[in-house]
């Protein structure tokens, strides 16, 4: 049964491992991954942003987040699932989390960046509704990708 629960400090080591696992393996590690992989209360909680984690028991296997831009903007950041979890829904029941949460907080707009290596989560993004725009403003400097969807209709 997966369970999925908010972030505490004592799951950095679990939120590390699970980015770097598909950071390193696309060679997309950065210096503001590490930032972030590094310190996830002070970068993303502190600053209004959440992060979530799928469990298995007692194993962390999968997180998201969400980075607050602003009152009506969220960054959907640092989305990983566990290469043996991968093909179960995890990434849905946590993409679903964030969404549910960035409504519950009044924004009017997710964005994202992302890589083209990341095909699959490219497609579960745009099965989710969110479309493609020009890469501007990008964190991260292998981010070719940008997208973003509307959450007033």
């Amino acid at each position: 049964m997966i369970e999925l629960i908010s972030y505490e400090n004592k799951y950095q080591p679990d939120f590390k491992r699970l980015n770097l696992e598909w950071l390193d393996k696309y060679n997309l590690t950065e210096s503001h991954d590490l930032e972030i992989l590094n310190d996830p209360e002070g970068t993303v909680i502190a600053r209004g942003g959440c992060i979530f984690l799928a469990k298995e028991g007692e194993k962390i296997i999968g997180t998201a987040g969400l980075w607050k831009e602003s009152e009506e903007e969220y960054e959907l950041i640092k989305m990983g699932v566990e290469a043996a979890y991968r093909g179960k829904g995890i990434s849905k029941l946590l993409l679903e989390r964030c969404l549910s949460e960035a409504k519950k907080s009044g924004a009017q707009k997710i964005i994202l960046y992302s890589n083209s290596q990341l095909k699959t989560a490219l497609s579960l993004y745009e099965k989710y509704g969110f479309r493609h725009v020009p890469v501007t403003g990008a964190p991260f400097l292998t981010a070719d990708v940008k997208m973003e969807l509307s959450l007033v209709h």
